[in-house]
């Protein structure tokens, strides 16, 4: 479950990070975004197993997943307005 976990958090920096060199291109941006909010769902997923499994507390595990939260509405922010991000103009 750890390696879970630790696959499905880098998978989404790493995407973000293939997004951003991307930009030039709108829908491989916003793509590559649409990926990365599947791999920060996915980690919360693996994070609500670890506690249902008793391997994380709840207390400790709340802010993880709240911090995904967060970075979740931002990656959907990021795809509703992507001229704000993209280099060029979405026709």
């Amino acid at each position: 479950m750890t390696d879970q976990i630790r696959r499905a958090s880098r998978s989404v920096a790493a995407n973000i990070a293939e997004g951003w060199r991307k930009r030039r291109y709108c829908a491989a941006f916003i793509s590559k975004l649409n990926d990365s909010e599947g791999e920060a769902a996915e980690t919360q997923t693996w994070l609500q197993f670890a506690v249902d499994s008793d391997y994380l507390k709840p207390e400790e595990t709340r802010s993880l997943y709240v911090q995904y939260d967060e970075l979740i509405g931002m990656l959907i922010n990021m795809q509703n307005h992507p001229e704000q991000w993209c280099l060029t103009k979405i026709k």
